[in-house]
């Protein structure tokens, strides 16, 4: 099999304890032709010091970050020194199951150029790697996703959660047309996933290659606090995507995110998001009765965050 060079951009901040293993899992892997750079954002516990333990004497690029640049732009900065065909974004307490690179490598050589991304199945782990939960039989069990999109997924993208970035193998030529993560915005992958899949196919594999580790204090455990910085982020994609739709399917897949968006906003007292996705709501669609009554909650100063709450967990 031919054996382009992938490269994997592992970025650690804070992960002392969990960034050997994860560094290890890249070490380990089947597939003999892999550039590891590891960037570390300014970590503030013993992750340097780690790190450095953890690369001596081997084949290691490593990028300490003199201030906390934020997950965009430190990926940026893996990236400018990336060489391979084919780019892995990493993060350092995550891991790699042996054979990975070797099988998503494999699956693009059988797809056309027209493939940017080939993600895969992923298992989530707790802080101390006790297995949680299958990514895709769990969005299954709770009818969120029915069939795993493949091909053109763009639409899909817009209105529905279903990829678990970590496991996403990126071919760097879209990386480069996109010119990496968009370094203004709070998190990465929603962006990523809408501005590459306008131009570019997905492909699965249907294997968990991939296991990601859920952690109290992750940037996932931030969505929808009141002033969440990615929520904000959200809004500005979406605005993103209105401007790439090119019919009406895609135009009701955007609806549908920013509707929900805006009912997530309006229940979380982000007041201004919630503002923000109304107004672009009404730009794709003549607003329902039930969009009208949620804006009026806006409004009033009602404990509504409880209600969220227990719709998120009673849902998924």
């Amino acid at each position: 099999m031919h054996t382009p060079l992938v490269t994997v951009v592992c970025l650690c901040y804070n992960h002392e304890h969990y960034l050997r293993e994860s560094v290890e899992s890249v070490l380990k892997q089947t597939y003999p032709n892999i550039q590891l750079i590891l960037v570390d954002d300014a970590s503030e516990d013993g992750s340097v010091e780690e790190i450095m333990k953890t690369i001596e004497g081997r084949p290691i690029e490593f990028l300490p970050l003199k201030k906390n640049e934020g997950n965009c732009r430190a990926f940026n900065k893996g990236l400018a020194l990336a060489r391979g065909e084919f780019v892995i974004d990493l993060s350092t307490d995550d891991v790699m199951t042996p054979d990975r690179v070797e099988k998503q490598v494999s699956k693009f050589l059988e797809m056309g150029t027209g493939y940017g991304v080939v993600f895969t199945d992923a298992d989530y782990i707790d802080e101390n790697g006790k297995f949680l939960r299958r990514h895709f039989r769990y969005l299954s069990d709770k009818g969120l996703v029915k069939k795993v999109p493949e091909g053109d997924v763009y639409a899909n993208i817009l209105s529905t959660y279903f990829i678990a970035s970590p496991t996403m193998m990126i071919r760097k030529s879209v990386l480069e047309g996109l010119e990496g993560y968009d370094e203004t915005l709070a998190y990465e992958d929603f962006d990523f996933w809408v501005r590459s899949s306008r131009d570019f196919k997905y492909a699965y594999l249907n294997e968990p290659l991939t296991k990601i580790r859920k952690r109290r204090v992750s940037m996932s455990t931030g969505w929808y606090k009141l002033g969440d910085r990615q929520l904000h982020s959200t809004y500005l994609v979406c605005r993103k995507a209105q401007k790439l739709n090119r019919n009406p399917e895609e135009e009701q897949a955007l609806l549908k995110r920013v509707r929900f968006e805006f009912r997530q906003s309006v229940f979380s007292k982000n007041r201004v998001e919630a503002d923000l996705f109304y107004e672009l709501l009404g730009e794709l669609a003549r607003p329902l009765i039930s969009d009208k009554l949620v804006k009026a909650l806006n409004a009033l100063p009602l404990p509504l965050r409880w209600l969220r709450e227990l719709y998120h967990r009673i849902r998924y």
